[in-house]
Order: C-alpha cells, then structure tokens, then sequence
C-alpha cells in the first residue's frame, strides 16, 4: 500500500509541476517588470501675484573697496552675493529688482542701509550690478518689487514693511 501512495503522489506532482514553475515565472515576472510609474501630475498653475511693494528709482552699486566690512546687518559685504542696501526695509527681504532701460532681472536680499547720495533708492552689490548690466554706467532706472512668495519663513517681512 505504502509504494501506491508513493506512486500517486508522484504522478500528481509531475502533473502538477508545469503548472507550479509557470506560476513561479509569472511572478518573478511580476516583480520584475509589473512596476507602472505613477501618473504624472497635472502641471501646478499659478495666478500672477501682486508685489506687496513696488517702487521706482535709481540704484546705483558699490563693489570691491567695501569687501569684508561690516554691513548694518552685521553680516560681511560680500560683492559676489546678491545683496543690496535700502533705508527702511527690513534685513532679509528679498527684492526683485528690473533694470527699466534693459529689462534685466535679479532677486536680492536687503542687508545693508543706504544709498545714502541724494536722489538713490537702493544701493546693490557689484554681482547684482552686473546681472542688471549697470556696472559700466554705476547708475540706473530701476523698479523695485517685494513679492509674498519669496520672503522666507518665520518673521514676516511684509509685516515688518508696514511698520
């Protein structure tokens, strides 16, 4: 009786074993190759913003002579960075700031006061010079905008504005 078990029991597994290693490479397959990449996005739409500020006048730049001092501050002036000087914005708010005669465009960060010539609105770092392409003329017409969107977190630099 033992050996008609054991010759059954044979029989159904070589029945059997098509069917198991078929199913063992679908799911290797599955693993492999099953993967389905998520659905993109829907692109994000933004709505124009308003400035919280806007303003026109004349910046002019200070460059090289200024390096490593202390600005108001107390950070290092550093002519490489984007930076500019104003007289009553808070330090840390970020400006966009258009060249009206060429239609250049830099963000800086205020941390310095200044201009303080007569008839200057706002005094910029020798790279934020060149990216408006003023460096050559020392002065130009520019419109100064502060936008919600790009002040950091924390203390609200718009806020502080309004003060």
């Amino acid at each position: 009786m033992y050996s008609r078990t054991r010759h059954a029991f044979a029989i159904i597994c070589s029945a059997l074993r098509p069917l198991l290693l078929g199913l063992g490479i679908v799911t290797l397959s599955a693993c492999s190759f099953g993967h389905v990449a998520p659905a993109a996005a829907a692109p994000a739409t933004f709505e124009p913003q308003a400035p919280s500020l806007a303003e026109t006048g004349t910046a002019s730049w200070y460059g090289s002579w200024h390096q490593g001092r202390l600005t108001a501050s107390g950070e290092r002036f550093n002519a490489r960075a984007l930076t500019a000087a104003h007289r009553s914005l808070p330090f840390g708010t970020i400006l966009r700031v258009t060249n009206l005669a060429t239609g250049e465009s830099v963000k800086v960060r205020v941390n310095d006061r200044g201009p303080y010539i007569k008839g200057r609105t706002l005094d910029l770092s020798a790279a934020a010079a060149r990216a408006l392409g003023i460096t050559k003329d020392g002065v130009a017409r520019v419109r100064i905008e502060m936008y919600a969107a790009d002040q950091t977190t924390g203390r609200s630099t718009i806020a502080l504005a309004a003060q």
